[in-house]
């Protein structure tokens, strides 16, 4: 399992010339589910999204994860985007293998679980449509991005 984690001050993400989803600041999650892949792996990469200390305290240091601006009251939110791509494989020539990649009804389950997760949390969730051909706007914040895997 991969995801890309951006700081955005806002994200939005469009199908079909309507948005689907939006958050004002906090996460951008970009997610891909490897074959093989289970709840265990969406459970550690939701444990790590919602404690990455990537947001600046008073002194301007990371060290604020997105629940501790949660808790001290700030409007943030997490939108979270399906992305296969991300398990594309490039090692031989120049067009992507994505046998590593999950099948797409498992991976939907999956990703759901995911987006849950981070849900039952307290966070507000936004999410764009798994499988849909999607335009994804942001600001990335610092620019902050993060790699995580399982």
């Amino acid at each position: 399992m991969k995801a890309v984690v951006q700081r955005v001050r806002n994200a939005s993400v469009t199908v079909s010339g309507q948005v689907v989803g939006r958050v004002s600041s906090g996460l951008l999650v970009y997610f891909g589910v490897a074959r093989g892949d289970s709840y265990p792996n969406v459970e550690y990469i939701a444990r790590k999204v919602l404690a990455l200390r990537i947001f600046d305290d008073s002194e301007g240091r990371m060290h604020r994860s997105i629940r501790d601006l949660r808790d001290s009251g700030e409007d943030v939110g997490v939108l979270v985007i399906s992305q296969f791509t991300l398990l594309g494989d490039v090692r031989k020539g120049n067009r992507p293998s994505y046998n590593g990649a999950e099948d797409p009804e498992v991976a939907r389950g999956l990703y759901q679980q995911f987006a849950d997760l981070l849900s039952g949390s307290g966070i507000a969730v936004a999410t764009g449509s798994f499988g849909e051909h999607m335009d994804v706007e942001y600001l990335n914040d610092g620019p902050v991005t993060i790699l995580l895997e399982s």
